[in-house]
């Protein structure tokens, strides 16, 4: 099945951006499970010439783990489904209010590796809140984008045929409680914060098309 043909992913608008190589998809409010398997679909039917994606959207509330994710940081009891991934790292919870850019990238094609990337999207998202007056920055050994000490963004990339999918989940002005029945990305205590809470008025629209755009910008560098 193409990806035109999942009725969850068909409403969207293409947006070429800055005459690029890149195309930014909008795909609106997401069920996880269709998407995610449509990012596999995607990875596995592109060739040389296929033009990189990155796809802006908000998911259902859904917690998410990835390959690295161990029962002991899970919720013990939740009306929350939990989805199993292929992307690094531990569980992590999206739901609407959270901007989700998933980069479906030919990393050969654009002489980036898998650090290279990660690096890519987290610079994005300290760019992007940047252009908001908020200061963020990266933690040693711990993936994401963090303010004073709290997660704001997480990420999580998994390549096949060198290419990559998944991406970076920015909080905005979402419920944060699921995040304290687990431990956020593996790290039991985490403290977890959003724009909304930073005094950004921006709404989850506005700001992933921003950071979408920002990661354009990057990677067409």
């Amino acid at each position: 099945m193409k990806l035109a043909d999942a009725p969850q992913l068909e409403r969207y608008s293409g947006i070429s951006t800055l005459g690029s190589r890149t195309v930014i998809k909008r795909l609106g409010l997401a069920d996880y499970a269709p998407t995610y398997a449509a990012m596999r679909r995607f990875t596995d039917e592109r060739d040389a010439a296929t033009p990189d994606e990155l796809w802006v959207l908000e998911h259902r509330p859904v917690y998410t783990v990835g390959i690295a994710g161990r029962a002991e940081h899970f919720p013990r009891a939740s009306a929350i489904p939990v989805e199993r991934a292929d992307r690094g790292g531990q569980i992590t919870y999206h739901g609407p209010g959270q901007a989700i850019v998933y980069a479906l990238v030919d990393l050969a094609r654009r002489g980036l590796t898998i650090r290279g990337m990660v690096t890519l999207l987290e610079q994005a998202v300290i760019d992007t809140l940047a252009v908001y007056d908020v200061r963020a920055a990266r933690r040693s050994g711990m993936p994401g984008v963090y303010v004073d000490g709290a997660k704001i963004a997480a990420l999580g990339l998994r390549v096949r045929r060198g290419c990559c999918y998944h991406g970076a989940a920015l909080n905005v002005n979402m419920a944060l409680a699921p995040f304290s029945a687990i431990d956020p990305c593996g790290y039991p205590g985490l403290e977890v914060t959003q724009t909304s809470a930073l005094g950004i008025a921006a709404g989850t629209e506005e700001i992933g098309r921003a950071l979408a755009e920002r990661i354009v910008e990057l990677i067409e560098k």
